[in-house]
């Protein structure tokens, strides 16, 4: 397995720290050998990339890139709960959900932001099972949130 944290680095990303909850949860928890995060919105320096639907306000290329900006929120919060991306072994699940218009059906290309940057940083461990789905807001009015499941050694 490729080692995230040297990928990171060589893709020239820095890790954001993780987002404060928005509510009465915590970013990541573990159970067993699985962590599991909290939904995350594509907040960059404490402001959201974009607001608005998908096929509306947002098109897929920004939506793309805030679906990247969720995931690498997501690895903020599991590195913060692990201690390193390194005790990361699989990524097993990522779940899109991205505000659309009535008539968008491009979920999918919108959840490959997250899909191809977990690749790039984890290798074939990054290849996971996979839900983009439409829905008619998100917290906040993002475009896009990303949930992981990922194992740990």
């Amino acid at each position: 397995m490729a080692d995230p944290e040297r990928r990171l680095t060589e893709l020239g990303i820095e890790l954001p720290g993780v987002v404060t909850p928005a509510g009465s949860y915590v970013p990541a928890v573990r159970t067993g050998a699985l962590v599991y995060t909290a939904g995350q919105v594509p907040k960059r320096s404490g402001e959201l990339v974009a607001t608005g639907k998908v096929g509306a306000e947002v098109d897929v290329e920004l939506a793309q890139e805030c679906a990247r900006q969720c995931a690498l929120n997501a690895l903020a919060a599991v590195k913060a709960e692990v201690g390193d991306l390194s005790a990361v072994t699989r990524v097993v699940k990522v779940l899109v959900f991205v505000a659309s218009a009535p008539d968008f059906t491009a979920q999918p290309q919108v959840a490959n932001g997250a899909s191809d940057l977990l690749g790039e940083v984890f290798g074939d461990s990054g290849r996971h099972a996979r839900s983009a789905v439409g829905v008619a807001v998100l917290p906040l009015d993002a475009p896009v949130e990303v949930e992981l499941v990922v194992e740990v050694s």
